[in-house]
């Protein structure tokens, strides 16, 4: 089911699960996922992005072998935050994915996750091949700890 508010997503978490952030781009889409207490988000790969069913039967593999609970995909807005053309192709592919998989499905604006993921590939001196190799799965693991940072100070005042 996909929810819209993270309040929502969040009573929604089975309890004990990993969660996994996807940064969908037009090529690839970038994977991290989450420890079991849902406080660290750690980047785990990119997926090339061939057509829909080899995607989701790819994601799904990866969720069903980590025992994930939830998904955190990155809304990309535009800096004004209207929603644009990429907000409602990441919309249909949650609503086409979420047929697929019944764990809950949420989004994060993810407006400056790559620039944060560029600049710490760069602290890293992360060569420039290396880090087109690297930045969606990164970008995704800011995506996830952003929601995870929510979903932490939603358990702290609920």
């Amino acid at each position: 089911m996909i929810h819209d508010e993270i309040e929502d997503f969040a009573a929604a978490l089975p309890r004990d699960r990993a969660l996994a952030g996807l940064d969908l781009g037009t090529k690839t889409i970038g994977v991290a996922v989450s420890d079991r207490l849902l406080t660290v988000a750690t980047p785990l790969e990119t997926v090339k992005r061939k057509k829909f069913t080899l995607d989701a039967e790819r994601l799904l593999e990866i969720l069903v072998k980590r025992e994930i609970g939830g998904v955190v995909l990155g809304l990309p807005r535009n800096m004004d935050g209207s929603e644009g053309p990429r907000c409602q192709s990441t919309r249909a592919f949650a609503r086409n994915f979420s047929r697929l998989w019944d764990g809950p499905v949420t989004f994060w604006d993810e407006r400056l996750s790559t620039v944060a993921a560029e600049r710490a590939l760069l602290e890293a001196d992360t060569s420039r091949a290396k880090r087109a190799e690297l930045i969606d799965h990164v970008a995704a693991s800011y995506i996830l700890q952003g929601a995870l940072d929510r979903l932490r100070h939603l358990r702290a005042n609920g």
